[in-house]
């Protein structure tokens, strides 16, 4: 009888401890977010910091992002994807275009004339996002566009289309490079934190850029010359969660990530580069740079130029039974 009074001690002990244990509050989750930017790019402050704060708040405090800005976790912006993968961080911020073979139908977006500026072609993504999220093999958290793109020079201004004839321009992603040689010149793509140095030290003689980067990149100071109005062309950004990571998260931790995020992620994304961009324009000018507007004539030889280039890319594939056709058609059509 001792014995039987003994085990069912122990019984009760134990399941005393169990359930004290499972009174304990489950531990908080933290997610690493990386990005190649400063704290107080637009980008940081306007979308990755309120989302961070928005799933504290949504959780309580049970599922939170620790920011890791500039290049912390990963300092190269093109392998920003591929550390993503790898698991160096839950959560990355970065450019399709770096990899663009990779992310063709995402990239359509930057076609001259589909999207007029960032707002435009954050919805114009959001249209097709069912077509886009396939390419990542990961969680789309948000994916929106940046301002139209400008072309910064330090030696010759842009004011026709016989300027940039022979110039080397830098461009965003391998899909810019059919649309700038249709101009006469000669396209590289290069990731935006080796640009200020290549434009001011003649590796390149122009830079084809969204204007936030202006302020974000300083490049006011190797550039004497902006041309703001070439046919507008937008890029494409993503915030991205690892696939496993995701996966991992119970569907409770799940929803209040969609909830933190959604559409209102993407579109704080595209509202930002917006600002950012009248932003760059500004503070160009205030330090003497001279911004150039072409005539209509002359962004009508642009946009002729470029034709028989936007006409290749609409018949081409982009994936199986996916022409650039169906792509722009799903992102709106092409209405600039």
């Amino acid at each position: 009888m001792l014995q039987f009074r003994t085990a069912m001690k122990g019984l009760a002990a134990a399941a005393a401890l169990a359930a004290g244990l499972s009174m304990q509050p489950a531990m908080a989750k933290e997610l690493r977010l990386s990005h190649f930017m400063s704290p107080q790019h637009p980008m940081n402050v306007n979308v990755f910091v309120p989302f961070a704060e928005r799933l504290a708040e949504i959780s309580g405090g049970d599922l939170t992002v620790k920011i890791f800005p500039g290049g912390t976790l990963n300092a190269a912006p093109p392998h920003q994807y591929s550390r993503l993968l790898e698991g160096v961080a839950d959560i990355s911020f970065g450019l399709p275009g770096y990899t663009g073979q990779l992310f063709p139908v995402v990239n359509t977006i930057v076609l001259p004339g589909l999207a007029s500026n960032a707002i435009d072609g954050t919805e114009r993504l959001l249209e097709a996002e069912s077509l886009i999220e396939p390419e990542f093999g990961a969680k789309i958290l948000g994916i929106w566009a940046n301002e139209t793109k400008v072309l910064l020079t330090r030696d010759k201004p842009v004011r026709s289309l016989d300027d940039v004839k022979g110039m080397t321009i830098r461009v965003t992603s391998a899909q810019d490079v059919p649309f700038v040689e249709a101009w006469g010149a000669s396209a590289v793509a290069q990731p935006v934190n080796v640009i200020h140095q290549n434009l001011s030290n003649g590796t390149i003689d122009a830079i084809l850029i969204g204007s936030s980067a202006i302020g974000s990149f300083k490049l006011w100071e190797p550039a004497n010359y902006i041309t703001v109005n070439v046919p507008p062309s937008v890029s494409a950004f993503f915030l991205l969660m690892n696939q496993e990571v995701w996966d991992g998260l119970t569907p409770q931790e799940q929803a209040w990530v969609n909830e933190a995020a959604g559409p209102r992620l993407s579109r704080d994304g595209g509202r930002a580069y917006d600002a950012a961009g009248k932003r760059g324009l500004d503070i160009a000018a205030a330090n003497g740079v001279e911004l150039i507007t072409l005539s209509d004539a002359e962004v009508q030889r642009f946009k002729d130029a470029m034709a028989p280039a936007i006409a290749g890319f609409m018949k081409s594939t982009l994936r199986d039974g996916l022409t650039g056709a169906d792509v722009v058609q799903a992102m709106g059509g092409l209405g600039q």
